[in-house]
């Protein structure tokens, strides 16, 4: 008894010392350990920003997605009057949930029951309910039916479908941008995750009366494009048709704002569903107005013709001899056409995109001359844009130009260009000679209101006003009866455009295979506000830009002067020279013919 007595005391002493050290000594320690073992927490998703087109059309947003789940053992009694599920009421009380549950979970009645029956206290009915179905489901009152707050998420939606999503690009599952705007603006469109911590009980649900804090989340900005959702939707469409009737492979359509820069559309063709395609093979995902680079052919003659009125080299009236081949080096070089030996003027020579007459014009030019022009264009840099993937095109240094690419590059050849370069040459042209970076955001909204304006990008001058006006006057040639684009026309609107069609190369064969169709063009040419270009890659024969691109441009441009409410000017077209009599254009000292020497400026 007494060594019992003894033990007993012993073991309740150490005991008393363990209450001691724990509820004494080590009480703040052991508390904080039981809590850490008591609370949780809970990552409140932020939504991403939206983003809209100039006119407020939703072009991305995201949804909030509920996760609904089931407690079997509590579904069982749902109109039963009873706390535990009774063999000989449990089956029609599972019948009854599902049948309610059916129309808003999207699931049959025969699959429900399978998960509604069983003694699982935790079963996932549906991983993509949205808040307004889920207030339905809870308004049901079965018991046992919740959603599991850990596992809400967002989603990507893009309500304009394949019409933009080459441009917005995509976000993937695990939330990530893949690609265009959405990649491009990221550090705007994504918030900031909140968090939420409680205490839960053994069965894991939350103590009523626990401590919990919540630090809610910061959703991201919405992000206003420039684009226009109706001019995006309608240059899709068109191309889309353009392209299908040629049977090309490819195509772009960018339109955008003369005086600004702002771009209204981009469109992109072959195009994607971000819905369904991102992650299959083979799909295109890119924006191929910002990747893609192409020689861009007699739409570049613009340039050179630019170079050399504002060095004074030519004026637009300057006699020019074209013969019917021009050898150069170990090349005898030719038009598109057979023809005798031609007396026009530098305009006429632009109005008949001849390649002879181009190639005397530039050789009134030094080849760093040209080059510098061409740079001062935006040739061989990135736009200024920002966009994921763009490409900066191909301009090489003049000093590495072989003698057949001194001639070739005057005329669009042996350089590469993307379909957002080819179309800012001309808005140079269009805004008196004055480029201007071309603008894709206008502006960012925060969770709170606060608007914040993207500033307009800054102008520089390239060439004088005069040189504009007259490359633009020679440019209304290309669509007059005696130019190339004629079918370009718009009633009532005076038109400036450019024809091109160059070879193609490809890539993936590494060799030139098929053709570059196009057409750029602006309006009104004598108040210019749009303008417009075309790219179609590897169209069937007949495969010239005026057959191929002109149409669209047409089709287009008189879709966006109504769009916009742009009136036609009323003013007439000022006549020039195209054609010069033989003999004048010999006698002239100024004329521009093979074999005579000209000062290299």
């Amino acid at each position: 008894m007494r060594a019992l007595t003894v033990a007993t005391i012993f073991v309740l002493s150490i005991f008393g010392a363990q209450l001691v050290r724990i509820q004494g000594l080590d009480a703040s320690a052991v508390a904080a350990e039981a809590e850490s073992q008591r609370v949780t927490a809970q990552i409140i998703p932020a939504m991403r920003g939206q983003i809209l087109s100039a006119d407020g059309t939703v072009l991305a947003s995201s949804v909030v997605r509920e996760v609904v789940v089931a407690d079997q053992t509590a579904v069982c009694t749902f109109r039963t009057k009873k706390s535990t599920c009774a063999p000989e009421t449990a089956p029609a009380a599972v019948q009854q949930a599902a049948e309610k549950l059916s129309p808003l979970l999207g699931t049959p009645v025969s699959e429900l029951v399978t998960e509604l029956t069983g003694t699982s206290r935790y079963r996932i009915l549906s991983k993509d309910v949205t808040p307004l179905t889920w207030n339905k489901i809870a308004a049901l009152g079965i018991p046992g039916i919740a959603r599991d707050r850990r596992e809400t998420r967002s989603e990507r939606t893009y309500p304009q479908g394949t019409t933009s999503a080459a441009l917005v690009g995509y976000v993937t599952d695990d939330g990530k941008p893949g690609g265009g705007v959405e990649l491009m603006v990221d550090d705007e469109l994504q918030g900031t995750p909140g968090t939420m911590t409680y205490e839960r009980g053994q069965d894991g649900t939350a103590i009523p009366a626990g401590q919990s804090s919540t630090t809610p989340a910061v959703d991201g900005r919405d992000v206003r494009l420039t684009v226009n959702s109706s001019l995006q939707w309608y240059a899709q469409n068109a191309l889309a048709q353009r392209i299908k009737e040629t049977k090309a492979t490819a195509g772009t359509v960018v339109i955008m704002d003369a005086k600004k820069g702002d771009l209204l559309s981009v469109a992109s063709y072959p195009t994607f569903d971000p819905d369904t395609d991102v992650g299959k093979k083979g799909a295109q995902l890119d924006n191929k107005a910002f990747s893609d680079v192409f020689e861009p052919g007699s739409t570049a003659k613009i340039m050179t013709m630019a170079a050399a009125l504002e060095e004074k080299t030519v004026t637009p009236s300057t006699p020019v001899v074209i013969p019917n081949r021009l050898p150069r080096y170990d090349q005898r070089f030719k038009d598109s056409h057979e023809h005798p030996t031609q007396y026009r003027t530098v305009a006429g020579t632009l109005a008949e995109s001849s390649n002879i007459g181009t190639i005397l014009v530039s050789e009134t030019l030094k080849p760093a001359t040209l080059e510098r022009y061409f740079h001062k264009f935006g040739l061989g840099a990135r736009s200024g844009v920002g966009y994921p993937g763009e490409s900066g095109g191909l301009l090489p240094k003049s000093s590495t130009w072989s003698g057949t690419q001194r001639a070739t590059v005057a005329f669009g050849q042996g350089i590469s260009v993307t379909a957002i370069q080819a179309a800012s040459v001309f808005q140079t042209i269009a805004n008196g000679g004055v480029r201007v970076s071309p603008r894709l955001v206008d502006s960012v909204t925060a969770a709170d209101g606060t608007r914040t304006e993207m500033p307009e990008a800054k102008g520089t001058r390239v060439v004088s006003e005069k040189t504009a006006a007259d490359v633009g006057k020679m440019l209304e040639g290309v669509v007059s009866p005696d130019g190339t684009a004629e079918e370009a026309q718009i009633p009532g609107y005076r038109i400036a455009g450019k024809t091109g069609t160059a070879e193609f190369y490809d890539d993936r064969v590494k060799k030139y295979s098929g053709k570059t169709a196009s057409f750029i063009g602006y309006a009104p040419a004598d108040d210019p506000q749009i303008v417009v270009a075309v790219i179609v890659q590897k169209p069937t024969y007949p495969f010239f830009g005026g057959y191929v691109a002109g149409p669209v441009f047409k089709d287009v441009m008189t879709y966006a002067l109504q769009e916009l409410k742009i009136p036609p000017t009323g003013k007439k077209a000022q006549h020039l020279t195209l054609e010069v009599d033989p003999k004048e254009a010999l006698a002239d000292p100024d004329v521009l013919r093979d074999g005579k020497k000209q000062p290299k400026r």
